[in-house]
């Protein structure tokens, strides 16, 4: 069972105790020991799990897509594997090459955590689009029933393995190298670069991607000393806005849909998202940045920021 130890600093209001929350643990044992360079081998071992995790999940979603059928749940499996075989060896890795079992993948917390973060990812992104739809933004169509399972599957696979990767991988061990700070600039920066090469991307929707989901995300990760609420609130978005809304995710289509939403025509793309999906939109960088910002403060006072490098 993984590690569920009471955290080492105590300091939290009642309703965040109440999920669980805890201090990042940062690692501090075998490849992460305090000593000579720490700092390198922290960024050193980051890439390495980094390539580790993101590599196993590829690597299972594609050999099972060759080998699964096209319809009904067969579509799901490969998603949920890869999600498994990412979980694994990261939980494998860490217990290995850090000595630790990692608390930020926790059981106990998950359910209360997981839930908050969907619902709150779901009531977001409606959100966004309500606004949209009020201000003559986007059209919204029902298309009706649409088989959900791509849609379920491609969510939670970019919620668990990209939160894996840029949170408890990226962010805390750039913190354990450089800092909170700098580690949470890093990872929101790296968040939304690595969403440049999808299509229709521009410069601008990298940046939305940065500020507002790189700092809400980050915000949950560092505010409950867990992954769960972020992968919650990163999953439901996508599912929200591919299946429910059935508009652009990143640029790309989630597979079938109950409803088709499209940018009205003649509307600046920085209001809307254009082709690249609503959260390259002002609506959308203002309602999460207004989440992100509430719960990085919540997360600092707190004191969730001030743990060891």
């Amino acid at each position: 069972m993984l590690s569920d130890s009471p955290p080492r600093h105590a300091s939290s209001s009642g309703s965040v105790a109440a999920f669980g929350a805890r201090q990042i643990d940062l690692g501090e044992r075998r490849f992460l020991r305090a000593g000579r360079l720490r700092w390198f081998r922290a960024v050193a071992w980051a890439f390495v799990l980094f390539v580790l995790v993101a590599a196993s999940s590829a690597w299972t979603a594609k050999l099972l897509g060759a080998w699964t059928g096209t319809s009904g749940l067969a579509q799901f499996a490969p998603y949920l594997a890869s999600v498994a075989v990412a979980l694994g060896v990261y939980v494998l890795a860490v217990r290995l090459c850090e000595d630790r079992w990692p608390s930020e993948l926790a059981m106990r917390p998950l359910l209360p955590q997981m839930v908050a973060g969907l619902l709150l990812g779901a009531a977001m992104f409606a959100t966004v689009m309500a606004i949209m739809a009020a201000c003559g933004l986007y059209e919204i169509r029902f298309a009706g029933p649409a088989p959900a399972w791509v849609a379920v599957g491609k969510a939670v696979q970019a919620g668990v393995v990209e939160e894996l990767m840029l949170r408890a991988i990226l962010l805390r061990l750039l913190w354990r190298a450089f800092g909170p700070w700098v580690a949470f600039a890093a990872s929101a920066a790296l968040f939304g670069f690595a969403h440049i090469g999808n299509p229709n991307a521009t410069v601008f929707a990298a940046m939305c991607i940065a500020l507002e989901a790189g700092i809400m995300l980050g915000a949950f990760y560092v505010l409950t000393g867990r992954i769960w609420m972020s992968i919650g609130v990163h999953a439901a978005w996508n599912f929200t806005q591919g299946y429910l809304f059935g508009a652009a995710v990143s640029g790309t289509a989630m597979g079938p849909a109950i409803a088709h939403s499209t940018a009205r025509a003649g509307v600046p793309d920085w209001l809307t998202g254009g082709a690249f999906g609503p959260e390259a939109s002002l609506p959308g960088l203002v309602v999460c940045m207004a989440v992100g910002l509430a719960a990085t403060r919540r997360a600092w006072r707190a004191g969730r920021f001030s743990g060891d490098r």
